[in-house]
C-alpha cells in the first residue's frame, strides 16, 4: 500500500509527529543491531554450535534464510499482522547473528569495535543530512540503485577472479553507495511519517519496514568498512 507524501499534506504532518515516527523506526532498527550483534558475539564463543552451523548443512539456510526474510517482509507487510511483522524482522536480526559470528573468527575483536564505531559516525552523519537536509532526495534513488546492483554483479564475478583489486574497489564503491543510501532513506522516512495517522497496527508495521532498510544500510556500510579496514587474525 502506497501511502500518500508528507507534502501533500501541507502542515498536517507536523515536526513532532515525524521525530515520533523516526523514532519508531530507529527503536526497532536499534534492537535488531543489537540483536545481530549479541547473537553474533555469542555464537562465535562456542565451537559447538560454529561446528553445528558452519561444519554441515545447515550454513546454507543460516546464509540464505535472510534473504528470504527480506523478501518475505517486503512483499506480505500488507497483509501480514503486525506481531508477524514484529517475528520476521526478530528472526531475520537473529538470522544475520548467526552468520555474522565468522567474523569474530576472522577478524580481531579490537578492530572490529574500531570498524563498528567508524561505521556508526559515518551512518550518523549521512542519517543527519538526509533527515535536517531540506533538499528532496528522490532524484538519487535511482542512481543509487544501479550503482548496488553494479556491485553486486562486480562481487559475484570476483568470487571467481579473487582479485584483491577488485575487491578493494567493490568495496569502496560499496562504502559510498551505502553512506548515499542511508541519507536518501531518512530523507524519504520523513514523507512516511503520515502513515502515523493509519492507524496504529499499519503504522508499526510500516516502522518496522523502515527499520529493515536503515538496518540492511548499516550492516552492510559495515561490512564494506570492514573488509578496506578490518584486521585480520
Amino acid at each position: 500500500m502506497n501511502m500518500p507524501s508528507s507534502q501533500s499534506f501541507g502542515g498536517v504532518v507536523s515536526t513532532d509527529v515525524v521525530r515520533a515516527y523516526v523514532q519508531r523506526v530507529y527503536a526497532w532498527m536499534t534492537g535488531g543491531l543489537l540483536l545481530t550483534g549479541v547473537t553474533a558475539f555469542t555464537v562465535s564463543q562456542s565451537p559447538t554450535i560454529l561446528n553445528a552451523i558452519f561444519g554441515t548443512p545447515l550454513y546454507w539456510l543460516v546464509l540464505f534464510a535472510p534473504l528470504g526474510f527480506v523478501f518475505f517482509l517486503s512483499a506480505k507487510i500488507d497483509t501480514m499482522k503486525p506481531s508477524t511483522a514484529a517475528s520476521v524482522f526478530i528472526a531475520y536480526a537473529l538470522t544475520n547473528g548467526l552468520s555474522f559470528s565468522i567474523l569474530f573468527l576472522v577478524y580481531e575483536l579490537g578492530s572490529i569495535f574500531q570498524v563498528f564505531v567508524i561505521a556508526a559516525g559515518m551512518y550518523g552523519a549521512a542519517a543527519a543530512y538526509g533527515f535536517f537536509t531540506k533538499r528532496d532526495l528522490r532524484g538519487i534513488g535511482s542512481f543509487l540503485f544501479m550503482g548496488l546492483i553494479g556491485v553486486i554483479i562486480a562481487s559475484v564475478v570476483n568470487i571467481f577472479l579473487d582479485s584483491s583489486a577488485l575487491e578493494f574497489a567493490v568495496s569502496l564503491i560499496g562504502v559510498g553507495i551505502f553512506t548515499g543510501l542511508t541519507a536518501y532513506d531518512m530523507n524519504r522516512m520523513k514523507d512516511q511519517a503520515i502513515v502515523m495517522f493509519a492507524g496504529e497496527g499499519l503504522a508499526q508495521k510500516r516502522a518496522i519496514v523502515g527499520a529493515l532498510s536503515l538496518y540492511l544500510n548499516f550492516v552492510n556500510l559495515f561490512l564494506f568498512l570492514l573488509r578496506l579496514l578490518g584486521g585480520r587474525k
